[in-house]
This record gives C-alpha cells, structure tokens and sequence, in this order.
C-alpha cells in the first residue's frame, strides 16, 4: 500500500524518523555511517563520532553516535541564535560532521541549504544574499572563499568552522569541535508539523542561477516509501555509496538519509570523486547500491583498469542528474554486469519519479512513474496528449515543493498545486515506459524540422572514437545549425578527417537534416557542480565562436 499525505502524522519531524527511531527501536549499536578518507588516520573532529574500527580504517559511526552528534550541534546551533525556520547554511566536505549538521538543523527546526565546496567566492556571495544565513558551517575547503564571499557582499553572524585551527579564527567565527565537545548529547525535537518548511533543494543552475525549491518535512518521507522502499527495495543489509556530493540531494537522500529510514548505512568520503577513488571504495566496503550518474559511468567504462573490478556486490546501480544513453548503458552492462536503474527526478519534485526497476529495466527509456505519483505527458498547457506524441512531462504528488523561494512569478509558471511542469520533453509508449527527448528549451529549430540534441548525441556516442559529446545550436546566415562538442578517446587524433567522419556517421543513422554541421573537439564538456551538463556553458562558447 502507498504511503499518503495523511499517513503521517500533523506532528512530524525529519531527524526524530530517520535517524533517533533507530536508537529508539534498539539499533544504536548497528552503523549508520562509514566514513573513508584518503587520510583515514587523521583523529576525529569529536569522540561522539569516533568508532573507528581499526586507527588507520575508515570510521564506522553508529546510530547512537550519530544521533548524540546531532544533538549537540543542534544545541550548538540554538545558542548561536538559529531558530525555527532560519537558514543553515552547509559549505561542508562529505563527512559525518556534514550530516550531523544537516540532521541538526531539522531537529531543532531550522532550513537546510547546502551548496558544493568547489565555487569560486562570486558564487558563495550569491547563495549568502540568496539564503540570508546567520550561521554557515564551512571547513578548510570553504573557509577562505565564504571569507571572501562576506566581504563582497552579505556577512553572515557566524561562520562555524570544523577542523578549524583557532589561532587563525577570526572575529565571527567559532570551532565546531570545541562548542560540540562541551553541548549536551540530548536534545528534544522541535515541534515541527509535515507541512513546516525544512528542506532547501537548489535547482542545478545550468540555465540560470539556483533557485530554492521549499520542501516540507513530509518531503522526505514520502519519497522515502516511494522510490527508496517501492523502487529500489532498500533494507537494513544495503550500504549505499553515492558518487556525488551531499550537497547535491540525491546523492544526500540516498546515502545519508534514505538508508537510515530502512536501518541501513551510507559511506561518504570527502575527496572528489574519481574512477579510481571510487573503485578503492568499492573494492573496500562492497556496498550493494551505487548512486551514480552518466558522466561518472562513462569514466568508469573508459578506464584503463575498467576490466579487472569486481562489482559484483552491487544489486543496484541508480543513475540520474541527466539522462543516461543507452549505448553507454550497453557499455558499463558489459564492462561490469551490474544493470542500471535509469530514472529521472528533480528538486521541484524532491527525489526520482519515474525509473526503471529491478529486472524491469526496458533499456533507452528512464523508466515508469514511480508508485505514488501521477505522471502524464501533455501539451504543454496540462492537456495530455496520446501515448507515442512527444509533449511536456508533468508530474502530481505529495513531495511536490510549496514552490521557488522569493520567485512568485516562476513559481506560478512551473506549480500547480501538487503538480510540477518540468519543461522536460518526454514520449511515453503504450507500456507506460517514459522516453526522455530533451529539454523543450534545448529543442533546435532546423529546416523547419525540430530536432532533439540528445538523439544527435546518442547517435555519436555509438561512434568507437568517441567518449562524450554534446549538441548545440549556432546561426550562420541567419540559420539555425546542429553543432557537435566532442571529446575523443584517449589516443585517438582530433582531426578533421575524424570530424567529416563523424558527419558522415551521423547521416548514416538519421534523417539527413539532423547531422552535425559543424564539429568542435574538446578536451573536456563543461558541467555543473552535480555533474550535469552545462548548456548555458556551451551556449556561451557557441556565442563566443560567431
């Protein structure tokens, strides 16, 4: 039976149900975190959290431990004066201090935010205008540029600094460690209801600045039963390893929140992910679900020592951020035997509302709605339109958000209640599987004809010389033409033999007007901080190229 709105309690908070039941249901021993550093033997910012199994492994926190860390930050948070509904803001490098914090905040019923450690200070100057956060949490990754980013604009009250070295700490700011060691390991939950605001989820930018999609605590909860539980069928034996970031919310959900919904565990680790760091990982812990996404699957596939990893433990590989090609799928399916549950979500909508399930995976589509959803392919005007036509996705459920912070008119445009209109473009056949057909502002006007970028792209990537590429468009005399952004396979000569040779592929396999007509070599496709294409990016350097 689906969970509903009405399910869940009036009085419901986040913390208190993924994280303290665990401790209360006799599971305060069993690991809730594994934390695995490249410097594993660095000492623990605080005792609560250093259950490490061996001085020079990773660190294992358990449930009790994580829950008495939260609680003392929440205590930490309160005496500098957050308070229910303020913003945290969460610069903070993966680790059990980042979701301690994150839980914390909702505890005590604060707003979490939380932005990537890798922007440049215009970017943080933004998110401190845009949150109006008195408290930020920042780490030596963070810390100089948040610094830099105050001064330029909005100063927070306080910059809370973990692994901080006090003698370099300025006026405003604090030692996490040293507050955290002296606050109570108990603390009473905000009264919080399912509909209070709790959850900040930023659109990824590759269009246009970030935008907050508001969420309520119900939000995760919801999507906790309908994708976690109903799709993946996630248990206490799963430990799930996730290739993004936390700052990036699917990646957060399900290794950090999700798991402890069913009494499982999640590994984080602080360093940017790699093939080769990921591939330690795996070959360390044997996690059971990866939570990947394309530009990290196409990297894995192309390295070298690609053939000799084991991924056997895995049951599940979860891919999402943007759609996955099927020829890459056929590549990792081959390179690694574990299947891919493609899906697609969105901050608008929370987490994942349609996706492929286990042994129910029809390659090339991203899937069917997700149990507790409505999805429907329309017109564009909320007028849906027969399955096989091609039309703008919209999707009705409870995890819809209450709309863009301080952006009404946006806000109207894309909510309707419960339902989001995602300006994705989407076929959905008789089976009710969804075929992802790009972006409607993505869309390319050619001869008259419309012409979807990622039919181009899927097309080239089945090229053996290519390793990823994107399509734009560019005018010339006035025209609109379909340029190809191609990054070759290590070794391979970007030539322009190669380039009319990738025409030529292109025309073989489609209809003649949707060829690249112009093919620019690159070493690398910009991306945003979650690792979804950037368009605005290439749209940008097309400009530059006119």
């Amino acid at each position: 039976m689906v969970l509903r709105d009405e399910d869940v309690p009036r009085f419901f908070n986040v913390t208190s149900w993924f994280l303290d039941r665990n401790v209360e249901e006799g599971r305060g021993a069993d690991t809730a975190l594994i934390t695995d550093s490249i410097d594993s033997a660095a000492s623990p910012t605080n005792s609560a959290s250093a259950n490490a199994t061996d001085a020079n492994g990773p660190r294992r926190t358990s449930y009790a431990e994580l829950a008495a860390l939260t609680n003392q930050v929440g205590h930490v948070l309160r005496d500098l004066g957050v308070r229910r509904g303020d913003r945290v803001l969460i610069a903070l490098s993966d680790g059990v201090e980042f979701v301690a914090t994150w839980h914390a905040a909702l505890k005590i019923g604060a707003v979490t935010a939380e932005v990537y450690t890798y922007l440049h200070p215009k970017d943080y100057r933004y998110f401190l205008d845009y949150t109006e956060a008195e408290v930020v949490v920042v780490d030596p990754v963070t810390l100089g540029r948040v610094r830099e980013a105050a001064r330029l604009g909005r100063s927070p009250r306080c910059l809370l600094v973990v692994d901080a070295h006090r003698e370099d700490l300025r006026a405003n700011e604090r030692d996490f460690a040293a507050l955290v060691a002296t606050a109570p390991t108990e603390l009473d939950a905000a009264p919080t209801t399912r509909d209070d605001m709790a959850i900040w989820k930023f659109t990824t930018g590759s269009t246009g600045a970030p935008k907050a999609c508001v969420h309520p605590h119900l939000s995760p909860r919801l999507s906790f039963d309908w994708y976690a539980r109903g799709v993946l069928g996630m248990t206490a034996d799963d430990l799930v390893l996730p290739v993004p970031k936390l700052f990036f919310g699917y990646a957060r959900d399900l290794a950090a929140l999700f798991p402890f919904g069913a009494g499982a565990a999640g590994v984080v680790f602080p360093e940017r992910s790699t093939p080769e760091r990921l591939f330690a990982l795996l070959a360390r812990h044997r996690p059971t679900i990866l939570v990947n996404v394309p530009t990290m699957m196409n990297s894995m596939v192309a390295h070298p020592g690609a053939a000799e990893q084991d991924l056997s433990c895995l049951r599940a590989c979860t891919s999402a951020g943007e759609a996955l090609p099927e020829e890459l799928r056929r590549r990792w399916l081959a390179a690694f035997g574990v299947e891919v549950l493609d899906g697609i979500g969105s901050s608008e909508a929370y987490h994942v509302y349609v996706a492929n399930r286990p042994g129910r995976v029809r390659p090339g589509s991203l899937g069917q709605v997700v149990p507790g959803y409505r999805a429907e392919v329309t017109d564009g005007e909320g007028r849906p339109v027969p399955d096989g036509e091609v039309g703008v996705l919209e999707v009705t459920g409870g995890t819809v958000a209450r709309g863009y912070w301080n952006a009404p008119e946006r806000t109207a445009e894309t909510f309707h209640g419960s339902t989001v209109r995602s300006g994705d473009l989407f076929v959905r056949d008789g089976e009710g599987f969804f075929w992802y057909q790009g972006r409607a502002d993505d869309m390319l006007k050619v001869g008259g004809q419309w012409i979807a970028p990622r039919e181009v792209e899927d097309c080239l990537l089945r090229h053996p010389d290519v390793l990823d590429c994107a399509v734009t468009g560019y005018q010339e005399a006035g025209l609109v033409r379909p340029r190809a952004h191609v990054v070759v396979r290590p070794g391979v000569p970007p030539t322009p033999e190669l380039a009319a040779a990738l025409q030529q592929f292109a025309r073989s396999h489609l209809s003649p007007h949707k060829y690249p007509r112009d093919v620019r070599f690159v070493v690398e496709l910009p991306r945003t901080a979650s690792g979804k294409l950037d368009r605005r990016a290439l749209r940008e350097a097309d400009r530059k190229l006119q």
